[in-house]
């Protein structure tokens, strides 16, 4: 009997250390689990800090970059204006004695705006590019026009369709207009600073509202490229260079097409041997 009662005492206390083991080894393993939830937490934490610093870097890049153009922009003060009668562009000081030109480029960005926009890069002219809201849709059209633009040249709005603006009520047309102004300024971060109607048909609306959107307006004085007798590099170089409306203070209208672009060199080096500057736009008189 006795023996009995200390096999049970032997049994019982063998049952209460193990009992006191395996609690011992689930604290530990709890304490372990916890202490990994908290590694997570804190990388976690973590990432998300250097997620959130590094949008906090790229969005203040893009504003000090804005900054920059804009600080840029007013240390160039205005020295031409666009003449609304002519649309010629003519020197704000009457006394400055020099033939004036200016480029403008329709209908980009297509197929051949890029490289319009590097030719005239490598020959230090500048221009004006038209925009077309049409062609801004994809991730490809956008990155070219920020490109077109961050190599110092204007952007100007010339409506989403191409619409002929006369035909269309005031809200058609208010959507052709606003809807390109709010494109541009999400890929380059400014509004266009001209409006061309295509096909120069403006409407007493799309004056109105291109002044309230504080937009230059600007036709043009000659232009060819869109005549199927022009549609070849040689014919167009001739024409745009020995035209009778070119002139002092001439605003040339071009277009985004490959036979204008294999003309574009041979045009402003015939410009410059006929005694023409080619204007800056950055230096046109705006609101």
């Amino acid at each position: 009997m006795r023996n009995n009662m200390w096999l049970f005492i032997s049994v019982l206390i063998i049952m209460i250390t193990l009992m006191a083991c395996a609690s011992e080894t689930n604290k530990e393993k709890m304490v372990e689990e916890e202490q990994q939830i908290q590694k997570e937490k804190t990388s976690n934490k973590d990432t998300q800090t250097k997620s959130e610093k590094v949008k906090k870097k790229e969005s203040a890049n893009k504003v000090n970059e804005k900054k920059a153009k804009e600080n840029d922009k007013k240390l160039k003060a205005p020295q031409y204006v666009v003449d609304k009668k002519t649309w010629s562009i003519r020197p704000l000081n009457e006394d400055i004695d020099e033939n004036i030109v200016l480029l403008t480029i329709d209908d980009a960005p297509d197929q051949h705006a890029l490289e319009m926009a590097e030719i005239l890069k490598e020959n230090n002219a500048g221009a004006i590019f038209f925009v077309n809201g049409h062609l801004l849709e994809t991730d490809e059209q956008k990155q070219i026009l920020k490109q077109i633009y961050d190599m110092g040249f204007i952007i100007g709005n010339h409506t989403y369709s191409h619409a002929y603006l006369p035909d269309l009520n005031e809200n058609k047309q208010a959507k052709e207009i606003e809807q390109v102004n709010e494109m541009v300024e999400e890929i380059i971060g400014e509004k266009p600073l001209f409006f061309r109607a295509p096909h120069g048909a403006n409407t007493d609306f799309s004056k109105k509202l291109a002044d309230e959107e504080e937009m230059v307006l600007m036709n043009w004085s000659y232009g060819y490229d869109f005549q199927a007798e022009y549609m070849e590099k040689e014919a167009l170089v001739e024409i745009m260079l020995q035209t009778e409306l070119l002139g002092n203070g001439a605003n040339l209208l071009m277009h985004d097409r490959k036979w204008t672009k294999d003309a574009l060199e041979e045009i402003i080096i015939g410009l410059r041997e006929k005694g023409y500057t080619i204007v800056d736009p950055n230096l046109i008189q705006v609101y």
